[in-house]
């Protein structure tokens, strides 16, 4: 026959786009071509494709083999390709019939013994097959499990090019799926470890309640770390959209724990202050990765030592924060990750961080300016809540009396809240209150009066807030209405969202 193809995926950012592998065997000196736009894993795939098929009893075809992976003009990325070449150039010699491979959708590394081997963004790509119709799919048996996710799509399981060149050729049984267990995990370190600190434990209830951005800013010891890495247990677990998206980032940066499983609570990232900004925000050569504020995707990305951070990464972050994506562009094209995370920053107050603040600072106003002057203006402006902690007291610290709340008593308040504001936000398609625009919240009929807003107009007209800062109030003020049971916000509520944002009284 000399022609045959099969249908595999490739990946652009979290995109899958059905990719058929087309197998041209023509008589002539042997040689293996691939176009399409291969990179370099691609091309070394002949290597590896002609152990595979010879190590596994098969005859390697001597013509010469041309590879085609349509669409032409899409980078092609991996090695997830492998397997299908595998079978075109099979199917193309004869050795196989073609026709058993119709409408399946083949992803799989291979080894040089012909073993499968597991391939990142196997969930991605098998939704984007199901997407386009295709209900089955072969994939290696390291990836079957998160493979099975995917409603409505048949998931067969292999282990070896033998296994399933038997398989095609006769019907032999392949692999089937282990059974689809969300891996929830633990929720991580509880309040209750939190001693002291009502207004963090205030302000952390209300940026989980409202999705809102939180500054941490203390002495060494005030319990600023502790605070962050307790934000993702006050957090609902993610619904299934959200579980999805998750698992798959996680699953493409090769992320995923054992079992494969849907992620349900929210992720934790905590990069190094030393964080380039690729780490932070993705890139690399080739194909770009996702960074840490896409692996944080409906979930929390905590800045220990923010001013350590360097400028660039910092500022890198601007743009994501806002638009909730990030855009990584490269010479081939340009690549799109999620990125809607809750950014939370913790610095101390100066470089010498005495652990009793400012009392017995050594550090010259100049210093204690340029220290804190790293978190630029615009970066924080994005930042709804900023508080200020103070050392925790000994009568705190040792106090032997009623425990503090548990995280699962604040998360029951947070899920109250977040339902109530996504029922309100219904029609605009938003869920939590720091994603509303601005002019809805400032048009009829969610505009509060005046006599509510008396202090932010002022505020707003002498330059002690920014129109992003005035909007940013408001969404405060909403999620503190949502916390305490109010249809709407008061002025006391609105008094309180300026304190945490400003930290000055109103």
């Amino acid at each position: 026959m000399g022609y045959a193809k099969v249908l595999s995926v490739g990946l652009a950012g979290v995109a899958g786009h059905l990719v058929e592998v087309e197998a041209d065997l023509a008589p002539g000196l042997p040689a293996v071509i691939i176009s399409g736009l291969p990179d370099t894993a691609l091309h070394e795939a002949r290597d590896r494709v002609r152990a595979a098929i010879v190590n596994s009893g098969q005859k390697w075809p001597n013509r010469r083999i041309t590879l085609n992976l349509l669409p032409a003009t899409l980078p092609k990325y991996g090695s997830a390709f492998d397997l299908a070449i595998a079978l075109a150039v099979l199917a193309g010699s004869g050795e196989l019939p073609p026709v058993a491979l119709d409408a399946t959708v083949v992803l799989g590394e291979l080894g040089l013994d012909g073993t499968v081997r597991p391939v990142r963004g196997t969930l991605p790509m098998v939704a984007a097959a199901a997407r386009a119709g295709h209900t089955r799919v072969v994939v290696p048996a390291g990836n079957a499990a998160e493979a099975a996710v995917i409603p409505g799509v048949r998931v067969h399981a292999v282990d070896t090019l033998h296994r399933l060149v038997a398989h095609v050729r006769d019907g032999s049984p392949l692999l089937a799926p282990p059974a689809h267990v969300p891996v929830g995990g633990p929720a991580g370190p509880d309040l209750v470890d939190v001693a002291g600190q009502p207004l963090g434990r205030r302000a952390l209830e209300i940026a989980a309640a409202g999705g809102h951005h939180l500054a941490l800013l203390g002495p060494p010891g005030a319990g600023k770390t502790m605070l962050a890495e307790r934000l993702p247990s006050i957090l609902p677990e993610l619904d299934d959209e959200a579980a999805l998206e998750v698992t798959g980032l996680h699953s493409i940066a090769g992320l995923l724990p054992p079992g494969g499983g849907l992620l349900r609570r929210p992720p934790f990232q905590a990069p190094h202050h030393s964080a380039t900004v690729p780490a932070l925000v993705g890139g690399g050569s080739g194909l770009a990765r996702p960074g840490a504020v896409s692996l944080a995707h409906r979930g929390v990305l905590f800045l220990d030592e923010a001013p350590e951070f360097g400028k660039g990464a910092l500022e890198a972050l601007r743009q994501p924060l806002e638009s909730g994506r990030v855009r990584v562009a490269r010479t081939r094209g340009a690549t799109e990750y999620p990125a809607r995370t809750q950014l939370v920053l913790a610095a101390n107050p100066c470089p010498c961080a005495k652990p009793s603040g400012d009392v017995d600072c050594e550090c010259p106003p100049l210093a204690r300016r340029r220290y804190l002057g790293r978190l630029s203006g615009p970066l924080l402006d994005r930042v709804d809540v900023q508080v200020q902690l103070t050392a925790v007291r000994a009568a705190e610290l040792l106090n032997t009396g009623a425990a503090p709340e548990s995280s699962a008593t604040v998360a029951a308040r947070v899920v109250a809240a977040r339902h109530a504001a996504a029922e309100r936000w219904a029609a605009t398609g938003h869920r939590v209150n720091a994603d509303v625009p601005g002019p809805y919240l400032r048009r009829p009929p969610w505009h509060l009066p005046a006599r509510v807003t008396t202090d932010l107009r002022r505020r707003l007209d002498t330059g002690s807030l920014s129109a992003r800062g005035y909007d940013r109030v408001l969404r405060l003020a909403w999620t503190i209405a949502d916390l305490d049971g109010q249809d709407r916000p008061g002025r006391d509520d609105v008094a309180e969202a300026v304190q945490l944002r400003t930290g000055e009284v109103a």
